[in-house]
């Protein structure tokens, strides 16, 4: 069920993938320390990119913005009314770019080889008695994550969509919660299992 991953043989499918946890960690970093609109935009443009390398059509890069379109127009509200209309389009256009990243990440990266690859990165710290196999495991289950609970409000809004109910934010939010929270229930159980 978390495993997104789609087979390739792009450039980006045989990235390592500590190289790709890198890329994600310093375009948040960048994104987030410069605040400029043109910036976030560029970054945008070469995330839309990286899907065409990848070989990835972009409704794929449509599905991972999608789900949230509705709070991202939130935010953009909310941004207006507290600052102005450019902090709003820079606040949104931020986020999407990192979960097109984080899509990107999960599409083209075997849910084992993240775990793998984080491994061998934190390797050092396992010297200093750090359990790193549960770091890793948290990490790419983090990862992993963001374009799953996508794909769950997604199914949530369709579904409320058909009832009349897709203006409706507690409709939505409510039930989203819940399947999440049964979805790491039943992750949760199935690494308790494992002995992890």
């Amino acid at each position: 069920m978390l495993d997104l991953y789609v087979e390739g043989r792009s450039a980006l499918h045989r990235l390592g993938p500590g190289w790709k946890i890198l890329g994600l960690a310093f375009s948040g970093t960048v994104l987030f320390a410069v605040d400029h609109v043109w910036l976030s935009i560029l970054w945008l443009a070469i995330s839309l990119t990286l899907y065409a390398v990848a070989g990835l059509p972009l409704w794929r890069a449509w599905q991972q913005i999608r789900p949230v379109l509705w709070l991202f127009a939130l935010i953009f509200v909310v941004q207006v009314l507290l600052h102005s209309w450019q902090l709003g389009l820079l606040v949104i256009i931020r986020f999407a770019v990192l979960l097109l990243l984080a899509g990107l990440l999960t599409l083209t990266t075997r849910s084992s080889d993240m775990i793998d690859g984080l491994e061998a990165g934190m390797r050092p710290l396992h010297r200093l008695g750090v359990r790193t196999e549960s770091i890793s495991l948290a990490i790419a289950l983090t990862l992993r994550f963001i374009p799953v609970l996508t794909s769950v409000v997604r199914e949530v809004r369709e579904a409320q969509s058909a009832r009349g109910l897709e203006r409706s934010v507690f409709a939505i939010a409510i039930p989203s919660i819940i399947r999440t929270l049964r979805m790491s229930e039943e992750i949760s159980d199935a690494i308790d299992a494992r002995g992890f």
